[in-house]
Order: C-alpha cells, then structure tokens, then sequence
C-alpha cells in the first residue's frame, strides 16, 4: 500500500482515535481496552484495528489478556502495537532523507561530529530563545512532547502511555525520575550513523533545555528508543 493512501484511513475520526490510543501505550492493546478508550462499541473497534493493520500502521499479535496459562486460562486474544514502519507524503515529491544521509556521511567521514553537535546545540539554544533554562520534568516532557519524541516517565507511566509527570517526588535516597522517549524524529539517519547522529540528538536537547537547570540530558541508549534519556534533580519535585 503506497504511504499516502496508508495515511488516507486515518481520515476516519474513529480510526484514527483508536491508533492515536494504541500508539500511546508503547505495549500490546487488546481490542476490549481499545474499545473502552475510543467509546465504541468492541465489534466496531475490531473492524478498524484491523483496517488499520492491513494498511500497516499497526502490527497484530496474539496473547493471553488474563495474565493466566493453563487450562482455564482462556484463548489467546488478538493484540495491536504500533508499526515501525514510517509513513510520509510529500507533494510534489521531495527527499530531504536521502540528503540527510549523505549529509551524515560526509561529517561522519571527515571527522566533524564536535562541529556537528556545536551547531546542534546552538540550534537547541535558539529554539529555547530567551527561556530560562527548563525547570521542571513537566516542563521538559511538554517541551520534549511537541517535538515528537513521545516522552514518558520510567516505570508506570511508560507500561501504561505516559499521562505526564505531575506531581512526581522523589524520595530521599531513591533514584531520580528518568524520562525516556518513545520516538526518536532522526530514526531513519540514527539507524545508519548512530554515534553521530546520537551525539547531535543529545546535544540538540542540552541545548533546548538549557544548562544549570534542576533537568539535563544524557545518553542511554535502548532498543526501540531514543538514545537520550532526560532526568531530574533528586532534590526537585515535579
């Protein structure tokens, strides 16, 4: 299915509620709780799940929703995830993904990732403009939000789609509040130039969140996420 007629079954307002829900999780969906969150019907909600899975925006699978195995334990329910795959139409035509590749090539060939992540933090600074430096991890999330990265606080809010941080306090000697996000917006480059393209995308978020503030940036890469993780002070309550 050519991308913009993929793009095209989202144009329904019913569809599109239920793969915006599926696509906050970062987990499987099952199509009882897909349901419930767009207020439909389930029989409805199962025809555009897999709508939406046959024009590959969404991937299918199969487990027991009951967290019970044996017998007894019920047959295995049909589940949905986003899909990897990326999506975009251009008209007219243009591949700016192809230049950012050769782009990546070339600094990475002669030697110009310092160069690379100084013009990439200057870009962040100019994208703060004259904010004080972040203050907060709410701050930071929304920040981090409108600009893709789909961002969620470690631990519950990640397993169930991240609502935000408010309110989170970290106790005396426990571990500092650790935001990790779901998307990276430079996937397709990082893919093939990862220690470049990691360095500019962490130095891009120092930039944007500003030094000397209670939030900072760094590098801890995982599968399937962005390489940067951003944390927060301990001595800070959000």
């Amino acid at each position: 299915m050519e991308d913009i007629d993929a793009i095209a079954v989202l144009q329904d307002p019913v569809r599109r509620r239920l793969y915006e829900y599926v696509a906050a999780q970062g987990r499987e969906v099952g199509r009882n709780e897909a349901a419930e969150a767009a207020g439909v019907a389930r029989t409805l909600a199962a025809h555009h799940l897999d709508k939406l899975a046959e024009a590959g925006l969404l991937e299918t699978g199969s487990r027991r929703l009951t967290g019970r195995s044996g017998p007894g334990a019920g047959r295995p329910a049909k589940v949905y995830t986003r899909a990897r795959a990326e999506r975009s139409v251009s008209l007219p035509a243009r591949d700016y993904r192809t230049a950012a590749e050769l782009l990546a090539e070339a600094a990475e060939q002669a030697g110009l990732d310092a160069g690379l992540c100084a013009a990439a933090r200057r870009r962040g600074e100019a994208l703060r403009g004259s904010a004080a430096p972040c203050g907060s991890l709410d701050e930071a999330m929304e920040m981090l939000a409108a600009r893709g990265y789909e961002p969620c606080l470690e631990g519950a809010e990640c397993d169930r789609g991240a609502e935000g941080a408010e309110g989170v306090e970290v106790a005396a000697g426990a571990t500092a509040p650790v935001v990790r996000m779901r998307n990276c917006p430079f996937h397709a480059v990082a893919e093939r130039f990862p220690p470049l393209v990691c360095g500019m995308n962490l130095a891009l978020l120092e930039g944007l969140l500003g030094a000397g503030g209670p939030v900072r940036a760094r590098m801890d890469a995982r599968p399937g996420e962005c390489c940067v993780v951003v944390e927060a002070s301990k001595n800070n309550t959000y």
